[in-house]
């Protein structure tokens, strides 16, 4: 092989993980994933798509080594090929926002009330926690808590949230988070929490991006 054939083949590995990442609902499915394993139904159901289309996405996910598969009785489960594919996800979010205007256009829609942001940075988000000052509610399926969280969460799945307020304290900020910036849950919960008179805000932040930060995970 003479060396611009060699040249050739090494970019066109690489271009597999673009092309494989070139789908709006892939990259859904593996911020999805970097939340932990999942199984196809789950996926399909999440990202609303019919199974035959979520396997689609998998195997070319899997193809490109993004994604590994096992088999649980009947169901395939799938689950990120390693925490550099997290990374990844994250690292093209912010090259997009810094380069996108219509993706900055997007996201000023979601932040359309300040107020519902919380202002804190991760460090001081941190230590507010620990020390109690404010609730960090992950609302997030159970088992994606139970696979990773923001240290000193609390989790209380949106689908929940509702028959629940109960538990949580009125004399403190509750501040909401769910699987990132794209995610809407977190919105669902601090409008409820507030038309119940708590005081509320959200985090776009999720395990990953707090990963990516260099912060560490608490894992039950």
């Amino acid at each position: 092989m003479n060396k611009r054939d060699l040249k050739d083949l090494l970019y066109e590995q690489v271009a597999r993980i673009g092309k494989a990442l070139s789908s709006p609902k892939r990259l859904e499915i593996l911020e999805m994933l970097a939340q932990g394993e999942k199984a196809v139904e789950t996926v399909a159901a999440e990202v609303a798509i019919d199974v035959k289309l979520a396997s689609a996405h998998l195997k070319a996910l899997k193809e490109a080594r993004l994604v590994q598969a096992r088999r649980e009785g009947k169901r395939m489960i799938y689950r990120l090929s390693g925490s550099d594919v997290a990374q990844l996800g994250v690292t093209l979010r912010h090259v997009a926002e810094e380069h996108l205007l219509e993706l900055r256009l997007a996201l000023q829609q979601m932040m359309a009330e300040p107020d519902r942001l919380t202002q804190v940075s991760r460090k001081d988000l941190l230590a507010q926690a620990k020390r109690g000052e404010v609730v960090v509610l992950d609302v997030r399926p159970p088992e994606e808590f139970d696979t990773a969280h923001l240290p000193f969460a609390r989790s209380v799945p949106l689908a929940e949230l509702a028959h629940r307020l109960a538990e949580l304290p009125r004399d403190v900020e509750i501040v909401a988070y769910c699987r990132g910036p794209f995610c809407l849950m977190s919105d669902e919960a601090v409008k409820l929490l507030r038309e119940h008179g708590y005081r509320a805000r959200k985090s776009f932040d999720g395990v990953t991006e707090w990963q990516a930060a260099g912060l560490s995970l608490a894992r039950r």
